[in-house]
């Protein structure tokens, strides 16, 4: 089933790990990234986000922001920040957030893999962004970020994963995200066989990094097209991924605002709402019970709970589906939601507080506070290949980019 490998992966030496580390390119903008990376000229984000070193104004898909990625990242292999791994290793990379704890394994997957369906994704990819995400790494020629994945946790994995924690780590520093990084090296040939054997019979899941996953696959497959004759060997064939057992990762809601209530006053619009759902003010703000959906408009906060017999279904149950289908759509108008403009989201623990303060301010008329997508819907999703609405899940801690390379 799920094929694992070892990599020669391109890293820092260790007294510059904490200033190349920086979060994935897709969840901070490009303004966001420039301010972070500020006079930081090892800031990874000149090659995962090199847009930042031009003008505000500057076309992002223009080749020759690509290839500014790419020769910044040559400039720092040449000054000796950053350097390849003589042998093949995995890695094992831990995470401790709040006091919570997650160990994933650091390889590479197959692109098959994903093609086949043993890499299972429970989202859409935008087109545009694929597109672009594509281009890159096809220019600077490397796996910049790792695809977030997750399987099935057992006790045969967690004794191995366990074993590999005795090694020494490599890197152990606090990111900018306020989150604590460690990274081992598994070098020895045994264990990296022992790994490979214990995810032989499985399913691997997509948590986070759909765009990532897509943009290499398609890289790889376009390379196999420009090589005649590939053997499957080729580092093209496989994307760098980060392997986590699911009982360690934590959901946490991906909440909506709106910018206006589709014509209606408050008044009219809680008289809509209250058609399907018990409409009842509350000082409540947010839920970890499923079919119990929060909302904020007008000043105050609302508990709505259906007054249908929800679907059972892996995708008509969850909770973002129940609010698209019976109040994003015929209530406000929103059809699409992935293209929508009216409609934005905000994830996070700090995102109650984000959503109330964007209606507060009067650009957005409705914010929606959901009960967290639990591991197992996401999972019952994707085992039947199916496709959740956007923005269903959001992962925190975020992996970080920069620390390992996969160079294609």
């Amino acid at each position: 089933m799920a094929a694992i490998s070892e990599f020669k992966g391109l890293r820092p030496q260790k007294q510059y790990v904490s200033r190349v580390s920086v979060l994935p390119y897709d969840v901070v903008s490009t303004e966001e990234a420039r301010k972070l990376a500020g006079d930081n000229k090892l800031s990874f984000f000149h090659v995962s986000k090199p847009e930042i070193d031009f003008p505000v104004d500057a076309d992002i898909h223009d080749p020759k922001i690509f290839n500014h990625g790419r020769e910044y990242l040559k400039g720092l292999i040449r000054d000796g920040i950053y350097f390849q791994e003589s042998t093949p290793c995995m890695y094992l990379y831990t995470q401790i957030m709040d006091g919570r704890e997650q160990t994933g394994v650091i390889a590479c997957v197959s692109i098959d893999d994903y093609q086949n369906k043993i890499i299972k994704k429970h989202e859409l990819t935008r087109e545009d962004k694929e597109r672009e995400r594509t281009r890159h790494t096809d220019i600077i020629n490397a796996n910049t970020g790792q695809v977030f994945l997750f399987y099935k946790d057992s006790e045969a994995k967690q004794l191995l994963v366990n074993e590999a924690m005795k090694l020494e780590a490599e890197y152990d520093f606090v990111s900018a995200d306020g989150v604590r990084q460690i990274i081992r090296i598994i070098k020895d040939g045994n264990m990296i066989e022992q790994f490979k054997t214990a995810f032989r019979d499985d399913v691997l899941y997509i948590a986070d990094g759909h765009h990532r996953a897509a943009s290499a696959v398609r890289v790889g497959m376009q390379r196999r097209k420009a090589t005649p004759g590939y053997t499957g060997a080729e580092e093209f064939n496989r994307f760098m991924a980060v392997i986590f057992p699911h009982r360690q990762l934590k959901i946490i809601a991906y909440n909506r605002i709106v910018r206006d209530l589709h014509g209606k006053t408050v008044e009219e619009f809680l008289a809509q709402l209250s058609e399907n759902f018990f409409v009842e003010k509350t000082e409540k703000k947010s839920s970890e019970i499923v079919h119990e959906l929060f909302m904020y408009t007008g000043g105050s906060w609302y508990r709505l709970t259906p007054r249908f017999i929800p679907d059972n279904d892996p995708i008509g149950s969850l909770d973002v589906k129940i609010l698209q289908e019976y109040i994003l759509g015929p209530v406000l108008g929103i059809q699409d939601p992935r293209t929508d403009k009216r409609i934005n989201f905000i994830g996070g623990k700090n995102s109650i507080e984000e959503i109330q303060k964007s209606v507060d301010s009067g650009s957005y008329m409705v914010a929606f506070s959901l009960c967290p997508t639990k591991i197992e819907q996401l999972m019952s999703v994707s085992d039947m290949d199916g496709i959740m609405p956007p923005k269903s899940t959001w992962f925190e801690p975020k992996l970080q980019s920069g620390i390992v390379l996969h160079l294609l």
